[in-house]
């Protein structure tokens, strides 16, 4: 596992280095090398959560999601997001066993001492399975971190009922599709998600009638 945490106010690059065994012949070893572009984690509202998350789920569910919203101001959500580097990916195919070369790597991923490189053992077929899995292990260790720093910042109080986080969130996108058209419609999305359409739609309409 890597050794950092993912950065809370910006995105962070993780250096994978993913080793798998071929299906068809144990004797070699394809290692594949390449970059996960983690965004920045945002602060979802429990409200927004539950009725995006919870979709078409039974009584149990409404149940939990009176709950969560009994408890919104305890609770702290947060969505994060990857991508894969296209442009940095490579792989080579090497005749050795796996045990050899997972320690050959291992090794030169610690004299490199970067602290947001991660060696994966894993199956070659269906293989970006592995990085899903890489990436919640690395959320799991960063959540705690993440959180503690939205705190410090005040980021969770509320502001019209609503995090300071969450209208950071907005204006930031906001400002977003002032320059790129293209992002209104998910910005338009993404206020009817969390269920602040209605108070942003003056705004919003505005900058539609501006093309952006």
């Amino acid at each position: 596992m890597p050794s950092g945490h993912l950065e809370t106010f910006g995105s962070t690059m993780l250096n994978y280095h993913l080793i798998t065994e071929l299906m068809d012949d144990t004797s070699r070893v394809r290692i594949r090398e390449g970059k996960l572009e983690a965004g920045r984690p945002q602060i979802i509202t429990p409200d927004s959560y539950a009725q995006t998350a919870l979709e078409g789920f039974g009584e149990e569910a409404r149940q939990y999601v009176e709950w969560l919203r009994e408890h919104e101001q305890d609770i702290r959500v947060l969505q994060y997001g990857y991508r894969l580097k296209q442009e940095s990916y490579h792989e080579n195919v090497i005749a050795d066993n796996l045990e050899a070369v997972v320690e050959r790597v291992k090794q030169d991923v610690q004299d490199r001492s970067d602290p947001l490189s991660a060696v994966v053992v894993g199956v070659d077929d269906p293989w970006d399975v592995c990085l899903v899995r890489l990436f919640w292990e690395v959320i799991q260790s960063s959540a705690r971190f993440n959180i503690r720093e939205m705190q410090r910042h005040k980021l969770f109080e509320q502001e019209g009922g609503v995090p300071r986080g969450v209208r950071r969130d907005i204006d930031e996108a906001f400002k977003a599709a002032s320059k790129d058209p293209s992002k209104i419609k998910p910005l338009g999305t993404k206020l009817h998600q969390m269920g602040l359409f209605e108070e942003y739609q003056d705004r919003f309409f505005a900058l539609l009638k501006s093309g952006g």
